[in-house]
């Protein structure tokens, strides 16, 4: 792995978890549970990109590298299920 590669990994984990801090402070003030699993998320996704960078060798081809995309990737899609099964406030 280059420099470059090494650089630009480590700010995408940093990125992530800023994303995941902004998603936790909204699932905080408002206390939609849509937020927490977008929060989730990004942090799983962070935790990966920043432990298999310390992981030898380096290569993406671990399968646990790509469970924890997957469970990262289910987390959303169950935040966007349970926001639209969610009844909505009552409009009349």
């Amino acid at each position: 792995m280059t420099a470059v590669d090494a650089y630009l990994s480590g700010a995408i984990g940093m990125a992530s978890v800023v994303i995941a801090l902004f998603f936790a402070r909204f699932w905080r003030t408002t206390g939609d549970r849509f937020f927490l699993y977008f929060a989730c998320s990004f942090l799983l996704q962070a935790a990966g990109r920043l432990f298999f960078e310390q992981a030898t060798p380096h290569t993406d081809n671990i399968p646990v590298h790509y469970l924890l995309r997957l469970i990262a990737y289910s987390l959303i899609l169950i935040a966007i299920v349970d926001k639209n099964r969610r009844p909505g406030p009552d409009k009349s």
